[in-house]
């Protein structure tokens, strides 16, 4: 089956679940896992919290939804072939300033057991219609300077690196392909 997009489900819970197992394992606690295991890590093997979990992160897309203090809506999709969780791609709707600065529009993560198969490419890709539809014509992406994968991920789906700052280097990416003036 050919992996894509989808917003979270339960239908995903066990490969969810073993794919946190796996980045826990290699000590890689980043990005939203680092503030989720403390809260849904102890409950995410159950069929009860992880359905907390999944209508959780689904809220944080809503305007009015509960969120972390200072968080902006963002949209959540996994990456997924069948029941086969193989990553996650967050859509935040706007930027703050320290967005705009460090952190960007998008932020994603591919299990470890899933790396260097293409499919972050492919999730980035995935993802840019969708903001489109929220009417960001272009989104900003962030990735440590020494991030060389990030980079060609970023630089794979059209970006177009704007500056450094701090060791984070800033990427502007076309949320629709550039139609090619035929004259």
């Amino acid at each position: 089956m050919r992996p894509g997009l989808i917003l979270p489900d339960v239908r995903v819970r066990a490969s969810f679940v073993a794919a946190q197992e796996e980045d826990i394992a290699a000590g890689d606690l980043t990005g939203a896992l680092d503030r989720e295991l403390p809260v849904y890590g102890a409950d995410w093997h159950t069929p009860e919290g992880f359905a907390r979990y999944v209508n959780d992160v689904r809220e944080e897309a809503l305007e009015e939804g509960r969120r972390p203090a200072g968080f902006v809506p963002a949209t959540w999709y996994w990456f997924v072939a069948g029941d086969t969780y193989l990553g996650r791609i967050q859509l935040r709707h706007r930027l703050t300033s320290q967005l705009l600065a460090y952190g960007g529009h998008i932020g994603y993560r591919v299990r470890p057991s899933a790396r260097r198969q293409g499919h972050a490419t492919a999730m980035l890709r995935a993802v840019l219609p969708h903001a489109h539809r929220l009417g960001l014509d272009r989104v900003l992406v962030t990735c440590d300077h020494d991030n060389t994968g990030s980079r060609k991920v970023i630089e794979a789906n059209g970006g177009v690196l704007e500056d450094e700052r701090d060791g984070k280097l800033r990427y502007w990416v076309a949320t629709q392909p550039r139609i090619r003036d035929a004259s």
